[in-house]
């Protein structure tokens, strides 16, 4: 494995600023549609060591989601789906950076439902900013897929005529800003 470093950012800890991030999903809705939807509270950190490598981790609460309607958000953090009230959070942790192109791939182990899965996030670096008047900010846009039924979360919600309700397949997108601590 070929390990990336990040030269554009400075060593030390960059923490991700929920205000101006987003953790994103989508799954299909009777083969046919997209639902999208994202979580709420969330908090994770960069760090940049002083050779340049770096680590990243991030928890995420699962009871935190939405998809803009009650019913569906509150089946979601039932048994059926996510079960918040056993597994009331999702970690992220990184087990490695490599170099694709301009950009990079996290890998990771990713933890859902109280399973564990490693994961490769395709990450777009946006960029260095010296922010606001508190110091620099970097963006990044990370992408992945993964099967909901890899993470133990299997419900099976046939339609007569053939498919499910709801996909196996969860696109997950993360508009994330980090600030130096």
């Amino acid at each position: 494995m070929t390990t990336a470093t990040t030269t554009k950012l400075t060593a030390g800890t960059w923490n991700i600023d929920a205000s101006h991030s987003t953790l994103g999903f989508s799954v299909r809705h009777l083969m046919v549609s997209k639902v999208r939807g994202r979580f709420t509270d969330f908090s994770g950190k960069l760090v940049i060591n002083e050779d340049g490598t770096a680590s990243a981790e991030a928890e995420i609460k699962v009871a935190s989601v939405t998809t803009d309607n009650e019913q569906r958000d509150g089946h979601l953090r039932t048994a059926d789906f996510f079960h918040a009230e056993e597994f009331p959070t999702a970690t992220f942790k990184s087990t490695g950076f490599r170099v694709n192109g301009d950009d990079f791939v996290v890998d990771g182990d990713f933890t859902i439902h109280g399973v564990t899965k490693p994961v490769s996030l395709e990450v777009e670096f946006n960029g260095v900013n010296e922010g606001m008047g508190n110091g620099p900010v970097a963006g990044f846009e990370a992408k992945t897929t993964i099967n909901r039924r890899d993470f133990g979360i299997t419900i099976d919600m046939p339609l007569a005529n053939g498919g499910a309700v709801v996909g196996d397949k969860i696109n997950l997108v993360l508009e994330i800003e980090v600030a130096k601590a």
